[in-house]
């Protein structure tokens, strides 16, 4: 009788005991991840707004070289986002006021189209590329108008830019040009070889879109 009576003694502080035990608190659902943030849409477009310079041959004989000082606008779009190609369009304007011991002025234009190739370099600020142009160039002043008033095509002449250079990129969307060197061909009637070679050099920033 006394063993039983302890049995139930024992059992009712088992169950008190249980009873005390404060709940375990579920361990609450871990949050969600928040969700990543949304890649940024890539940029197609640019704009370069550059100070360009060129060495010229145009009168024909020899070299013949002058200098010419100007500045150039290059629009390039990338038909697919963060592509290698882009359409590329440029301008470009210069001008000489005397041509050597002549005196003659001269006024270069180009309106090229083409097509630019931009390698995949990692995430390195660095971005080269290079490119190729055609389209139309005009002249005037008077160096046109004085050694060479015949040239039927002075005003509409077929031109050739080929080149490449290397933007610094500072930001998202502004870009530093630090070099673009161009071989820029004009087919201008000069009596000779009707063909005129200039190295065009460029610098200038990039505002992309």
């Amino acid at each position: 009788m006394r063993i039983r009576n302890q049995y139930s003694f024992a059992l009712l502080l088992a169950c008190a005991v249980v009873s005390a035990r404060p709940a375990v608190a579920q361990a609450p659902a871990p949050a969600p991840a928040p969700a990543a943030a949304a890649t940024e849409k890539p940029l197609r477009a640019e704009l370069a707004l550059d100070y360009s310079y060129l060495r010229s041959n145009a009168p024909p004989g020899g070299c013949g070289c002058f200098n010419l000082n100007g500045g150039s606008a290059t629009f390039a779009w990338a038909p697919k986002p963060a592509g290698s190609f882009a359409l590329v369009g440029d301008i470009t304007a210069a001008q000489a006021g005397s041509i050597s011991s002549s005196g003659y002025g001269l006024t270069l234009s180009a309106y090229t189209v083409g097509a630019r190739y931009r390698p995949r370099i990692g995430h390195s600020p660095l971005q080269p590329f290079g490119q190729v142009l055609v389209g139309a160039a005009h002249s005037s002043g008077s160096l046109v108008a004085g050694p060479s008033p015949a040239a039927s095509n002075a005003g509409a002449a077929f031109a050739a830019n080929l080149g490449g250079g290397l933007d610094l990129r500072a930001s998202r969307r502004f870009a530093v040009r630090l070099a673009e060197a161009d071989y820029l061909l004009t087919t201008f009637d000069n009596g000779s070889n009707n063909h005129q070679n200039n190295l065009r050099i460029s610098t200038g920033v990039v505002l992309r879109f």
